[in-house]
């Protein structure tokens, strides 16, 4: 009997194809909406978390002031120094490697060409510590960081922009109109979330205090553990010894706070799910809006063939009977538009990786769910005209112009 709805099913969408296709269309539309929404925020969310992940996975940062809830620091603080990241690698065991950095920006100059980017004080530990490489000439050393030398390393990108992609080793750059000397390039690093690595100089930690910026303290401490099992010690040790050394009792309030790269990873996984959701409940919007259009065709429908309906129940249908064919008949007009939305889905999100600089995903998941909405939506929309198709009086209904 099933068979034989879907057939009659079939034949009535195919007899006015015109109409089926624009019906589908709004299914259609809202399918690929979602699909491509969703892979361009699970492509953000692969993306960023390679690149964190590429930055260091047994990291550590130590920053100065206190955390809040949702990690916002209460108040601004300059507790932390060179000294500190020295007493923490001297005394802590588990650990790799520590490197105090900070960062401003500040405009950079070369002949007539000039350009605002940001400039990193650290010492040679720092590539270490983040996994950077030197991709030409050489990393200044713990010597130019005692002797505060005007020495730099330049991102990629200030190469490709400032020099053209020549070579700059050897000359010379204006950072606030003073004068530093090129020493390598870096490896492409690439982005991490709103953070460029390629888009930045890096000088000793110590020139960009005394020459630069006049500042004595650091903005963060880098320290990355021997693996992912001695972190919860390292972290533990960190925080007595820095404690200590501040001269911070029992029962206060630390000057500082430690956060791992699992726990940013996990921040910028919460904000890209929360992206992710939204682009995609703004895209579903579409398949309502889609629904209701099936729904207006489907009430025509029921009006067109009233006595058809008539006739059908006066030789024995039931009323479920034709409650199934018109909710049949909805779900073959979504399910089949939906096929088509996650084939213009993936051309979309294949398009926007193409074009743009956002990656994009398309997960299983999404297709599924993408599909999945779009037959409840062919039901939903579907039951009221088919409702109203199976309560027709059958006498009125072959009566019916």
């Amino acid at each position: 009997m099933f068979s034989i709805i879907v057939k009659v099913a079939l034949r009535e969408l195919k007899g006015s194809i015109t109409r089926s296709l624009l019906t589908m269309l709004g299914v259609i539309i809202g399918v690929a909406a979602v699909v491509a929404m969703v892979a361009l925020g699970e492509g953000a969310k692969r993306d960023i978390s390679n690149s964190i992940q590429n930055l260091g996975a047994n990291l550590l940062i130590v920053k100065p002031g206190l955390l809040a809830k949702r990690h916002v620091r209460r108040s601004a603080a300059q507790t932390l120094t060179v000294s500190d990241a020295k007493l923490l690698r001297s005394n802590v065991d588990g650990i790799a490697s520590v490197a105090p950095s900070s960062s401003m920006s500040a405009q950079i100059k070369y002949l007539n060409k000039n350009t605002k980017t940001n400039i990193i004080g650290v010492t040679p530990d720092y590539l270490e510590t983040r996994k950077f490489t030197v991709a030409s000439g050489r990393f200044f050393t713990n010597r130019d960081v005692a002797g505060a030398r005007r020495v730099a390393a330049l991102g990629i990108k200030i190469v490709n922009d400032i020099f053209g992609g020549r070579n700059p080793i050897g000359k010379y750059i204006k950072i606030n109109g003073v004068n530093f000397l090129i020493t390598c390039v870096m490896s492409e690093k690439g982005q991490a979330g709103w953070w460029d690595a390629d888009d930045q100089i890096m000088i000793p930690i110590s020139t960009f205090q005394k020459r630069l910026f006049g500042m004595s303290y650091v903005q963060r401490i880098y320290v990355e553990a021997k693996n992912s099992e001695v972190m919860e010690k390292v972290t533990y040790e960190i925080t007595r010894l820095l404690n200590r050394s501040h001269g911070i009792r029992k029962g206060q309030n630390s000057d500082f706070h430690v956060r791992s790269q699992v726990e940013i990873m996990q921040s910028m996984d919460d904000m890209t799910q929360t992206f992710t959701l939204l682009l995609g409940g703004i895209a579903a919007i579409s398949l309502v809006v889609g629904g209701i259009g099936i729904m207006n065709i489907m009430l025509v429908t029921v009006t067109e063939r009233t006595r058809e309906i008539g006739l059908r129940k006066a030789m024995g249908a039931k009323r479920k009977d034709i409650l199934k064919q018109f909710l049949v008949e909805s779900t073959i007009l979504t399910g089949c538009g939906g096929i088509i939305g996650i084939f213009f889905g993936f051309g979309v999100a294949d398009v926007i990786g193409r074009f743009s600089q956002w990656d994009t995903y398309v997960s299983p998941n999404s297709v599924i769910i993408a599909y999945g909405v779009a037959l409840l939506v062919g039901v939903f929309f579907g039951w009221w005209p088919a409702y109203r198709a199976s309560k027709l009086n059958p006498v009125e209904a072959l009566r019916h112009e």
